[in-house]
C-alpha cells in the first residue's frame, strides 16, 4: 500500500473512534497540533505513549482507546483500497479539497475530520445554499422550494439535500431540473447508496452532483445518523432557506442553532391558514421572504395579522383596500395576494387590475411580476 493510501487507513482509525469517548472537537485539537509539531497522521499513531502523554496530553482512557483501534489497522486499509478502486474520494480535514464553506461554519469543535465523497469534488467550493424543511411539507412549501432551488440554479448556487422526503428531495429534484448542482448529504455510509447512484448516475457522470457522507462507508440508514446529518448540511451551505418548519425537530433546532451562531437564514412567510412555526423564526431573527425567496421589507407579524390575515371573506367593495393594506408590509405576486387575502380571482385577472391601479408599483416586468404600495414620492412622481 502506498503512503497515501496508509494515510487514509489512519484517517478512517481516528474519524471512526467512537464519539462517546473522544468527541470531534478533540480529534481536531489533535490534528491540529500534529500540523503544529510537523507530524503527519501516520507519525501521530506511531508515537511513543509518553508523546501521547506529554505531547498531547492525552489521558489514560484515550491512550488505550487509540491502542485498540489501531488493531483496526487492517481491515481498513483493505476498505481503502475497495473504496478508491470503486471511484469514492476519501478526503482528511487537512486536505485542500475539503470544503471551505464547512470549515468556516463548523468550525474546529463541529467540522468532521474526515468526508467520503463521489463526483465533482469542486462543487464543495462554490456559493452554496441550503432548502431545508418538513418531510410531510405543503404544497406551498414544496413551490417555494422549487422557485428557490430555480433562483439559485440560476445564479450559479449549489443546492445542498439532505436527500429526506418532501422539501429536501424537491430542492435535489428542482437543482437538476433546472440544470444546477447539487450536493447530497446522506444519513447513512456512502456504499450503501447504490439505488441513489444508479439514479444520479448522468448527473454524478457530468459534474452536476456531488455525494458526500460523513459516517462509516458501511453504515445503514439510521435515525440517530440522519440527525447527525443535518448540521453538516447547514454547515455545507451559505445561505440556509426555510420552506416549513415546525417548533420541534431537526429543521427547528438546526436553525435555531444558526441563528444563535449568526447564519443567514431566509423563512418564507406563512400564509394564515398554515399551522406551523416559520413566524416564530421570524420573530427569532430570520429574514422573511415571499414564496420566490426574496426578502420582505418591513414585514410585521403581528400587523399583517390584525389587518389583513384575521379579517373575514372580502367583497368586492374592499378588496382595493386589503391589498393597499397588504402592499404596505412589503412586496407580493399576484399569486401571493390572492393567497393571502382568499380573494377568488385568477392570478391573471388580479395582475391587469393592479396595473390600473395608481396606488399600486409595478416593481419588474419579468415573470413573476411584483407589486408594492407607491410611496409619496412615488405618487408625485407619477403626477409629473
Amino acid at each position: 500500500m502506498n503512503n497515501v493510501k496508509q494515510e487514509y487507513a489512519y484517517w478512517m482509525v481516528l474519524a471512526h473512534l467512537h464519539l462517546p469517548k473522544m468527541k470531534t472537537a478533540r480529534k481536531n485539537k489533535l490534528i491540529v497540533k500534529c500540523f503544529e509539531e510537523k507530524l503527519s497522521i501516520v507519525d501521530f499513531f506511531h508515537c511513543a505513549i509518553s508523546d501521547w502523554n506529554e505531547l498531547f496530553l492525552l489521558n489514560e482512557n484515550e491512550i488505550k482507546l487509540l491502542n485498540d483501534a489501531k488493531k483496526e489497522l487492517p481491515n481498513y486499509s483493505f476498505l481503502v483500497e475497495d473504496l478508491l478502486e470503486q471511484g469514492y474520494d476519501i478526503i482528511p480535514i487537512t486536505s485542500p479539497d475539503y470544503s471551505p464553506i464547512m470549515k468556516n461554519n463548523l468550525k474546529r469543535a463541529y467540522s468532521p475530520p474526515l468526508i467520503y465523497t463521489k463526483g465533482n469534488k469542486r462543487i464543495m467550493k462554490e456559493n452554496s445554499i441550503a432548502i431545508v424543511g418538513s418531510r410531510k411539507a405543503e404544497d406551498i412549501s414544496l413551490r417555494f422550494t422549487d422557485n428557490v432551488a430555480k433562483a439559485a440554479s440560476k445564479d450559479y448556487k449549489v443546492v445542498v439535500s439532505g436527500f429526506a422526503k418532501g422539501v429536501d428531495k424537491q430542492a435535489l429534484d428542482s437543482a437538476i431540473k433546472y440544470k444546477g448542482q447539487s450536493i447530497i448529504v446522506l444519513p447513512q455510509g456512502i456504499t450503501t447508496f447504490k439505488s441513489g447512484f444508479r439514479k444520479y448516475y448522468k448527473q454524478i457522470v457530468d459534474g452536476d452532483v456531488l455525494v458526500l457522507s460523513t459516517f462509516f462507508p458501511r453504515a445503514p440508514w439510521s435515525v440517530q445518523l440522519a440527525m447527525a446529518r443535518n448540521p453538516i448540511i447547514y454547515g455545507l451551505s451559505k445561505e440556509i432557506y426555510v420552506a416549513e418548519s415546525s417548533e420541534k425537530g431537526g429543521t427547528w433546532s438546526g436553525v435555531i442553532d444558526g441563528l444563535r451562531k449568526g447564519r443567514t437564514v431566509f423563512v418564507r412567510i406563512p400564509l394564515s391558514s398554515e399551522k406551523n412555526a416559520n413566524n416564530l423564526l421570524i420573530q427569532k431573527g430570520a429574514i422573511p421572504v415571499d414564496s420566490q425567496g426574496n426578502k420582505i421589507e418591513n414585514y410585521s407579524i403581528s400587523k399583517i395579522k390584525e389587518s389583513v390575515v384575521n379579517e373575514s371573506s372580502p367583497t368586492y367593495n374592499d378588496i382595493d383596500l386589503r391589498i393597499i393594506k397588504l402592499l404596505s408590509f412589503g412586496t407580493f405576486t399576484s399569486e401571493e395576494i390572492i393567497e393571502r387575502l382568499k380573494i377568488d380571482w385568477t392570478s391573471g385577472k388580479l395582475t391587469n387590475y393592479l396595473k390600473q391601479n395608481q396606488s399600486v408599483k409595478v416593481l419588474n416586468k419579468e415573470s413573476p411580476i411584483k407589486f408594492t404600495i407607491k410611496r409619496k414620492e412615488d405618487l408625485q412622481q407619477s403626477l409629473l
